[in-house]
């Protein structure tokens, strides 16, 4: 079975469409990335480490979604979709350094800088970052034109001013300090929607959406990146570290910006709730297969780790 059946089938089985997605994008990163023994060895061992360490592939699976919905094949998807999860791989191993969130669990086992040093951390993380945009300026599926354009829609999405760097940057001058509810949308719009709608947009434009198209699914997935980072914050509350995979509660801790922190539990659920239904109307207006796109908010809202 492929990606592209059970992604864009009727069917409310959402689990299922995003094991074979993530299937078919670990195959694909596998050929990509260095293999372990190739010098310089213990980087490499890092970076397949880091990957590797499971996950759902949340992001590919939104590209891969996104790009069905519009026509496109998985052989057209897959290497973006793979540099998607460089790109936020990259991110993780430097979130977890001692000089940004200083955690010791990822994914349910050692963070990449407490299995190996914090060193080869770092350049495993650089090294997944640069080869994520030759992985896609590499695709000789796709035209030079739409390279040039994917690679500028990660850039910026991964980057400052309107992107992942700055969101993290915020978040952390952010840390025992007063925000507003306009200021913490603004951070994890940033942070964490930055590159979910960079799935998104990089499937359609893969697959030739409208720029009316293009438009309508960008307002979905914005309202799904604030979705996830709501959910993320609520399951740092509630979840268990078995859960979770990673140590909960570390945000009160830290006296981070959360939503709950700002709003409690009950407000935020209720927020959850609306960004949730903005996702799905703003799919309203796409006159396209979009029921992948609305089993992956559904599953967004609802998820328990």
């Amino acid at each position: 079975m492929k990606a592209s059946d059970v992604l864009s089938s009727d069917q409310t089985d959402i689990n299922t469409g995003l094991v074979e997605s993530r299937r078919l994008v670990d195959a694909a990163l596998d050929s990509l990335l260095p293999a372990a023994d190739v010098s310089p060895q213990r980087v490499h061992e890092a970076i397949r480490w880091s990957v590797f360490a499971g996950g759902k592939r949340f992001r590919p699976a939104l590209l891969l979604a996104s790009g069905h919905t519009f026509g496109a094949t998985n052989e057209c998807l897959l290497r973006t979709a793979c540099a998607l999860e460089m790109v936020h791989t990259y991110s993780l191993v430097h979130d977890d350094l001692p000089a940004m969130d200083d955690d010791d669990l990822r994914r349910g086992r050692p963070t990449c800088h407490v299995r190996y040093d914090e060193a080869t951390a770092i350049l495993a993380g650089d090294a997944l970052q640069t080869l994520a945009f030759q992985t896609i300026a590499e695709d000789e599926r796709l035209s030079p034109v739409t390279r040039v354009r994917l690679n500028s829609e990660l850039g910026r999405a991964a980057g400052t001013p309107r992107g992942m760097v700055a969101g993290q940057a915020l978040d952390i001058q952010a840390e025992a300090q007063k925000v507003t509810g306009d200021e913490l949308d603004e951070i994890h719009r940033l942070k964490t929607a930055a590159l979910i709608i960079c799935a998104v947009r990089c499937g359609a434009i893969i697959a030739g959406s409208s720029e009316v198209e293009l438009e309508a699914v960008t307002k979905y997935a914005t309202s799904l990146g604030l979705l996830f980072q709501i959910t993320d914050d609520l399951l740092d509350v509630t979840a268990t570290e078995t859960e979770l995979g990673k140590t909960p509660g570390k945000d009160a801790r830290a006296d981070k910006a959360t939503y709950p922190a700002l709003y409690g539990l009950e407000e935020t659920r209720s927020a959850a709730a609306r960004a949730h239904r903005e996702a799905c109307l703003a799919l309203e207006s796409i006159n396209r297969p979009t029921i992948a796109l609305k089993q992956i908010a559904d599953f967004t809202l609802n998820r328990t780790k």
